[in-house]
């Protein structure tokens, strides 16, 4: 099951205090925001939101807390739904962008190239773009940007090409078809490291299928709407382009004198969480506080 990564670095920078209510835009299996609840007895309340509904149903079969109010939706929305839940105020906006445990073991949407799954990868299924239309349908120059732009793929023009050679023949459905495409993709003089030669693929597909650096760039300005003054934004990202956004977002509202930055460098794990959770390596924590 997902282990939340940097738990004890996200609650000491978000300082959730009693009665204080937070929103989990990436509420996933609770595990940050069980933690935030023990922090904000009796009255404090928990906003959390996931996409995906699956995850929703098996959490709450086991998970029965009245001071958590759980949503399912995008957090692209996070304006309109605290809104509409009529929620607040709001002391803290927490925002997790790693794929959890789950996801890559258990969801059968091919999220994984180890397991030979349906080419899907989205995390809603209000969702309508998948995984295997944009290998099928979209133009070869497209699928070359995507992988060489949210993949940092050398070989992404190697890739994108032998895709459309392939799909021309037959239909590309499943991830371990996609995968025999990439690892032919690859000169045969590439010595193979310790990354997958897939991993970046796979990261680029998951990315444009769920919009996810759009969606970022969405909540981040909504997520200071919504906060109180003095309260505290706190985002965990897991690649470059995640955590240039945020970096920059923060950045920019510092100068304008709308925030405070309070990690000048990103909060990352322990060697003993990494030896822990191998997924934490790469985990990046930036907090910021909305200036009064």
């Amino acid at each position: 099951m997902h282990i939340p990564v940097l738990l004890k670095e996200v609650i000491a920078n978000l300082n959730p205090k009693p009665n204080e209510n937070f929103v989990d835009c990436t509420f996933g299996f609770g595990g940050h925001a069980v933690a935030i609840l023990e922090k904000t007895g009796p009255n404090g309340k928990v906003l959390g939101v996931e996409w995906d509904r699956e995850k929703l149903k098996i959490k709450n079969e086991k998970l029965k807390i009245d001071r958590l109010v759980l949503i399912n939706d995008s957090y692209a929305n996070l304006r309109e739904i605290v809104e509409r839940e009529n929620f607040g105020p709001i002391n803290g906006v927490l925002l997790d962008l790693g794929i959890s445990s789950w996801d890559f073991e258990n969801s059968g949407r091919g999220f994984s190239f180890q397991k030979d799954e349906p080419l899907d990868m989205r995390y809603s299924e209000k969702q309508l773009l998948t995984a295997k239309e944009i290998i099928n349908k979209w133009p070869e120059e497209e699928l070359e940007r995507i992988f060489r732009e949210y993949g940092q793929e050398r070989f992404a023009k190697n890739i994108a090409s032998n895709i459309v050679k392939i799909r021309r023949q037959k239909l590309i459905g499943t991830t371990f078809q996609l995968v025999e495409i990439i690892k032919k993709s690859f000169p045969k003089s590439y010595k193979f490291g310790k990354i997958h030669v897939a991993t970046r693929t796979f990261q680029a597909l998951r990315i444009a299928v769920n919009n996810e650096l759009e969606n970022l760039k969405n909540v981040l300005p909504q997520a200071l709407e919504v906060l109180e003054k003095g309260g505290r934004v706190a985002v965990i990202s897991f690649h470059s382009l995640e955590d240039s956004i945020v970096k920059k977002f923060f950045k920019t509202q510092a100068q304008n004198n709308n925030l405070q930055i309070l990690t000048k460098k990103p909060v990352v794990a322990s060697a003993i969480e990494i030896k822990e959770n191998p997924k934490a390596r790469s985990a990046k924590l930036r907090v910021a506080q909305l200036n009064n």
